[in-house]
């Protein structure tokens, strides 16, 4: 039996849509992380960006699991001044930028390499149900 690699090129990339209505957290980020590395296609191979588009919406309306986990998970980044050590609870993060708490999400389970860097691109975050991708066609995915 022989291997073979995918190329560049010649494979085609799709788009996909996710709602992320009621959803828990760390599950859809999983399965937006397969998506976006191709890693549920039969084509996968691991030096060549194989992933798909992704397109989530209702970001804001995400669940997660545990009775504090809204105040008790935190997020921290740092401003690059000395003291500059920042941090908000996953509540503040969620009031603020719905958006970003799913993306570092997934960012956080890709390759932490150049092709992560590329896959992360890929992936498109809405906080509302709409979402100005429509002229891709992206296929609903349901959870």
């Amino acid at each position: 039996m022989k291997s073979t690699w995918a190329k560049p090129g010649s494979f085609e990339q799709k788009w996909y849509l996710y709602d992320a209505d009621e959803v828990i957290l760390g599950r859809l980020a999983s399965k937006i992380a397969m998506t976006l590395m191709g890693k549920c296609k039969p084509i996968y191979t691991p030096s060549i960006d194989t992933g798909d588009f992704v397109v989530v919406v209702n970001a804001e309306k995400i669940a997660v699991t545990g009775k504090y986990k809204e105040r008790d998970k935190k997020y921290n980044w740092h401003t690059g001044y000395l003291g500059g050590i920042k941090e908000r609870s996953l509540a503040e993060m969620l009031d603020r930028k719905p958006e970003d708490v799913l993306r570092l999400a997934v960012e956080r389970m890709l390759p932490k390499t150049r092709m992560g860097r590329k896959m992360i691109k890929k992936l498109k975050v809405y906080a509302g149900p709409e979402h100005p991708h429509a002229a891709q066609q992206p296929v609903k995915v349901e959870l």
